[in-house]
């Protein structure tokens, strides 16, 4: 049998790849700040989060602990990046995560640097140095990849034969807030 260990906030497992045996016991939240993905999950974290839900019925928190994670955006930027973010997927036939709540964290990262930075930088991703990084354009959302490929790092806008996209292209400022308000 080849099994796979994977490990995502409060949930540790153990997968095959059918996904027909699962054993999972609770752990405390990894730090996602020091995991190399910045404050949001890569593919990888997201695909095991969302198998926690689909396979086990257990939705595991999104915690956020860094000196960021008790800043939270502006009402005024939070409703712009969710505005843009139903906008741009609408123009470009992607749709938002079938987990809102990925969605959720994106779009409040967004909002938190377009207040601290004046541009909405892609949140999923570590800079050494940010400010240099909004300069040069590449990573602010939609990034470059976003429009040339497609390419969605943050997992915001999903092309539709992407297995975790769902069917919307809209979310509600509740939502957002209740996600945002859920992180502590």
């Amino acid at each position: 049998m080849n099994v796979h260990k994977l490990s995502f906030c409060g949930i540790r497992g153990f997968f095959d790849p059918s996904m027909l045996d699962i054993q999972v016991f609770k752990q405390k939240p990894v730090n996602l700040k020091n995991s190399g993905w910045g404050n949001t999950p890569s593919n990888s974290l997201v695909r095991l989060m969302y198998n926690a839900k689909k396979y086990l019925n257990y939705e595991p928190p999104i915690h956020m602990i860094s000196s960021e994670a008790n800043t939270k955006s502006s009402d005024k930027s939070l409703e712009a990046m969710r505005h843009f973010s139903e906008q741009y997927a609408k123009r470009t036939g992607t749709y938002f995560c079938s987990e809102p709540s990925v969605t959720a964290v994106v779009i409040e990262g967004l909002a938190k640097h377009k207040d601290e930075l004046g541009s909405p930088l892609c949140p999923c991703r570590h800079y050494e140095d940010k400010e240099a990084e909004v300069h040069a354009t590449y990573w602010n959302c939609p990034c470059v990849p976003m429009r040339e490929r497609k390419e969605c790092h943050c997992m915001l806008f999903l092309t539709p034969d992407n297995e975790f996209a769902g069917d919307k292209q809209e979310i509600s400022l509740e939502t957002i807030k209740e996600v945002r308000d859920s992180m502590g």
